[in-house]
Formats: structure tokens, C-alpha cells, sequence
């Protein structure tokens, strides 16, 4: 399916969910571009059709909104797998400069990092582990990728090529839910996931996203309590705890007499309290609570 035949699906898949059309028919269009695009990032960049059906995600009806998950979640997979197997993000290298003298192959040194870490693993970057993260042809996002390798590696001995392909895959995942990069929620929520990575009193999340316990398409959605280690949840817990009895007034001991008869109901168990209520030369002011079937009530002016 070329880039003219995507735009006809896409403004027809517009249109149909606007209209409030069958889901059937959504479905279709749906599973016409699941079987009919080959995806690149240059021609769902041109088209669009990533950010249409990503809306369909949305949908009231599960199936159409699963299938769309379905379609996004395969599109971003695939130009990941693009990215990661291509150096500098696709762009060709010229070899031959101007005079026309060939030149020296480019070093591989870089895009293909080594299979074990030259670096201890508390210094490691992806600068020190000489890892070419140019996979977008962009600098933004690729300065993200870096920025997400950062935070994957400290105190780790996973492989540089695993690190860097989890790297692309997490900011893939961001920028499929909060690009493009020039908004503002897509650079505070790369900015986000690196501290949460980077936090050293939580080191099992990033044990989680490197070993594929958390994919990234879920560990770019999760909330910040969902972040928090076990540990974190725990003492969270027991603060709120130690808040709440904290902020329990002390209540008045009541004494609880037979002589005191309701005016009203005749009960004779009446539980009273005393307080100061007025000047210091006045009387105290007694309350009384009248006792009913273990069910305290207060009687006040005309109650019954």
C-alpha cells in the first residue's frame, strides 16, 4: 500500500469514527492497513496513519480498540527492529569524498557496541560504553535513547547491545504515546522514566525493564505509584498510618450513669461529659449522650 492509498484509509477511518459508523466497518479499514502497510518511519511520518489509528486505541468498542493497540504496538516494533539494525539511523554513509579517492570503510567500533562492558559498572554511560545511539535521524530523540541508556546501566553488566535495544524500544514506546518529540509531555515524560531508572532506591525496576519483566510499552504508562518499589509502597503505607492515628483528637472519657433519666424516652442509660464552656466563674456545661441498643445517640433541642 503506497502513501496515496494510506491517506484514502485514513481519512476514511476518520470519517467512520466521526460519523459513529458500525464497528465492522472500522474493523475492516483497521485490518485493511494491518495487512497493507509495510511501515518506515519515513512513510508514517508523511501519512500520518500512526496518529489516526493511535485515536482508535480510544474506541468504545474493545475489538476496534484492541486492534488498534494491536496495529500501533506491531508499526512500533518494527521500526524499532529498523532502527536498531541500521546504524545512524538508516542514513547512508558516503565513503567517497569529493576528489574521488575511496576512503577507509567507516569504524564499526561504535554502532556495534561489544557483547561485555569495559567499564565498571557504576561509571557506565552509553559515552563510555562507546554506543552509537544515532537510531532516529533525530537529536532529540536520540539524545533520549542515551538518556534512557543512562539510566538502565548503572551498577549493570547486561550487554551493551541489550541495553541499547531496550534504550530504543522504551523511547519508541514514549514517542508512539507522547510525540512527537517537540511536545512538552513527550521531553517531561523521558525525563521522568530517567529518574525513576536512575533512583538508586529502587534498582529492581530497572532489573524489570532490562530483563523484559516490564515491556516498554506498559513501563511508559505506568503511574508513579506504580513506579515505587515494593519496599517504597510498604513505608508509604505505614506513614499514612502513623498520619492517621496522629491525627486522631483524644476523645473526652464519659461516665455512664442509671440515675439520669431521658425526658423524652424515658431511658435511663445517659453517658455525660462536663466541660468549660464559659467564664470561669460559670458552672460547667454538662453533656449528656443518651445509650440505645449498644448505638450511641445525641439528643439535641426537639430530637426524638
Amino acid at each position: 500500500m503506497d502513501a496515496k492509498a494510506i491517506n484514502e484509509k485514513s481519512k476514511a477511518l476518520i470519517k467512520a469514527t466521526s460519523a459513529g459508523e458500525s464497528p465492522s466497518i472500522i474493523i475492516g479499514i483497521l485490518n485493511e492497513l494491518k495487512t497493507g502497510v509495510v511501515p518506515s518511519e519515513d512513510l508514517l511520518r508523511s501519512t500520518k496513519i500512526g496518529v489516526t489509528v493511535n485515536k482508535s486505541k480510544q474506541h468504545k468498542n474493545p475489538e476496534v480498540a484492541r486492534l488498534a493497540s494491536e496495529i500501533v504496538r506491531k508499526w512500533r516494533d518494527d521500526i524499532s527492529k529498523q532502527k536498531f539494525n541500521t546504524p545512524n539511523g538508516g542514513k547512508k554513509m558516503n565513503g567517497t569524498p569529493p576528489n574521488g579517492t575511496s576512503s577507509p570503510a567507516p569504524s564499526q567500533e561504535k554502532s556495534k557496541p561489544s557483547s561485555t562492558p569495559s567499564v565498571p559498572p557504576a561509571q557506565r554511560s552509553w559515552k563510555k560504553d562507546r554506543v552509537d545511539i544515532a537510531r532516529t535521524g533525530q537529536s532529540n530523540r536520540d539524545n533520549c535513547i542515551g538518556l534512557i541508556y543512562n539510566g538502565l546501566v548503572p551498577m549493570s553488566t547486561v550487554p551493551s547491545a541489550t541495553v541499547l535495544s531496550v534504550a530504543v524500544s522504551v523511547e519508541a514506546a514514549a514517542f508512539a504515546e507522547h510525540g512527537p518529540e517537540e511536545k512538552e509531555s513527550y521531553k517531561l515524560k523521558m525525563r521522568s522514566l530517567y529518574q525513576n531508572l536512575k533512583n538508586k532506591s529502587n534498582p529492581s525496576l530497572r532489573t524489570r525493564v532490562l530483563n523484559g519483566d516490564i515491556s516498554s510499552e506498559r513501563f511508559v504508562v505506568m503511574s508513579h505509584e506504580e513506579l515505587k518499589s515494593a519496599e517504597r509502597r510498604e513505608e508509604d503505607k505505614k506513614i499514612i498510618a502513623e498520619n492517621m492515628r496522629n491525627a486522631q483528637a483524644p476523645m473526652v472519657e464519659k461516665s455512664i450513669s442509671t440515675s439520669l433519666t431521658c425526658g423524652k424516652c424515658g431511658q435511663r442509660k445517659v453517658s455525660y461529659s462536663q466541660a468549660q464552656t464559659r467564664s470561669a466563674d460559670e458552672p460547667m456545661t454538662t453533656f449528656f449522650l443518651l445509650i440505645r441498643l449498644s448505638i450511641a445517640q445525641v439528643r439535641r433541642g426537639n430530637d426524638s
